[in-house]
């Protein structure tokens, strides 16, 4: 699974090396990845690799890179440590010095932060025209995390239920969308949309509609001047409505309180659910589900969010996860050249179906449909001088979490009546706290 990211997420060191943002960590020029060479066999040492895929790690997908990495660099021992509730466990190690040589940053550090905790892999004017996304993982011009692939957002569906409820298009506005998903309750028997409410991540995918709404590379930046982001017409007002009137019209699964992510995956694949909101790197993993219950790969489609502007579709493109080198890790060689490879060699992002992280690389097949209905993809703008991390400390400052999924789970509560409350009321709540805390910090 992914999850950002937020959002969130690219690997790879060109002239100069460094992953993790660390003012007093070492910046060693990036090993070459060439089999045999003299500077490849100078690396070594034992490096320990976190990582959220658990199931590749356990259908031992990660090994086999492993065993190639092996042969371009073998003096370097990998071993990979896979962890279900990546964010909630990483976040906590890294209260120590022991979160791994290489890690995935999780979502909740703050871009101005990495330097305490990464070491640089570079400058972001050699590393920018190698790869995609470093912009926005680069502080006083030194990239601290390299994606290990990028994302576009949308929804990922079952095709075969779109088609039995007498769907064909993509809807364009929120009330087409809803329509459809109440489509699929009338005619077939597939929950329409599945929140994933329990495992929690994947209700942070939909702050991702920054910049999927309104076409905006600046929507994130503008945050830090917006006192009301949650208004009606705008990015996350809009996402939020659509997820709370899903969920108050029964258009989602009965008891959120018991989803699984995993069983999620085979839900959808055979048709027991319409849609989820994810990001792009998920259509693989629904793919597989949907073969492994005897269901075809082709049932499965990506669109993107019901919204035009201009009568054109958008989606937020970004990084994954962030791969970086934890600045205590004594073999910061051998962690620097396994994000190099990884990025440069081992064909991940393509077996993913996922955006490359290198700028060479082509679009994936997963994004066919997009191509199709004509989307935008739009990433994020860096935030501008002076203001890194300042919507983070705004967010953190308000108790909200755009990351996290408190808020939306409060938001879900309160649409399904099991909290008191109401879509206006929630919103209000949102918007005050965000000017409040936006009144009192500073950059």
């Amino acid at each position: 699974m992914r999850t950002r990211t937020p959002s969130v997420i690219a690997l790879g060191i060109a002239a100069v090396l460094g992953l993790a943002a660390c003012s007093g960590s070492s910046s060693t020029s990036a090993p070459s990845t060439s089999q045999g060479s003299s500077s490849s066999a100078a690396v070594s040492g034992e490096i320990t690799v976190l990582t959220n895929r658990t199931d590749l790690v356990k259908d031992g997908t990660f090994d086999g890179y492993a065993k190639k990495f092996a042969a371009a660099y073998p003096g370097v021992k990998v071993t990979f440590e896979a962890i279900t509730d990546y964010e909630g466990e990483v976040k906590i190690r890294m209260n120590t010095d022991k979160y791994g040589d290489v890690l995935l940053i999780p979502n909740s550090i703050s871009v101005a932060d990495y330097p305490k905790y990464f070491s640089t892999l570079g400058s972001l004017d050699d590393l920018k025209a190698k790869y995609r996304f470093v912009a926005n993982a680069a502080v006083d011009g030194q990239v601290y995390g390299i994606a290990q692939n990028g994302n576009a957002v949308g929804y990922v569906y079952n095709k075969a239920v779109w088609t039995q409820a007498g769907i064909t298009a993509a809807p364009k506005t929120p009330d087409e969308f809803l329509a459809d998903l109440q489509a699929i309750k009338t005619k077939t028997s597939a929950i329409p949309l599945y929140t994933n409410y329990k495992d929690g991540w994947p209700l942070t995918k939909w702050t991702d509609s920054l910049a999927t709404v309104s076409c905006d590379s600046d929507a994130k930046n503008k945050l830090a001047q917006d006192t009301a982001p949650w208004a009606s017409g705008k990015d996350l007002g809009v996402a939020d409505t659509v997820l709370f009137d899903a969920v108050n019209k029964k258009l989602t699964e009965p008891d959120p309180t018991t989803t699984n992510w995993e069983t999620s995956k085979t839900l959808l694949g055979s048709g027991k659910v319409s849609a989820m909101w994810l990001g792009s790197w998920a259509v693989t993993q629904m793919q597989d589900a949907a073969k492994k219950a005897g269901k075809s790969a082709d049932d499965i489609g990506f669109r993107p969010f019901p919204t035009q502007v201009g009568g054109t579709f958008c989606s937020q493109t970004s990084a994954d996860y962030l791969q970086a080198v934890n600045k205590n890790s004594t073999n910061q060689a051998a962690a620097k050249a396994w994000i190099t490879w990884f990025n440069d060699e081992s064909g991940f992002a393509t077996a993913q179906g996922s955006i490359p992280t290198l700028s060479s690389g082509a679009m994936p097949t997963t994004l066919k449909e997009f191509d199709q209905l004509g989307v935008k993809y739009v990433e994020l703008a860096p935030a501008p001088a002076g203001q890194v991390g300042l919507v983070d400390k705004i967010d953190k400052a308000a108790e909200i979490g755009l990351y996290s999924p408190d808020y939306r789970q409060k938001l879900v509560d309160v649409a399904r009546g099991a909290a008191p409350g109401t879509l206006q009321s929630v919103l209000d709540d949102l918007n005050k706290k965000w000017a409040e805390a936006q009144a009192t910090t500073t950059s």
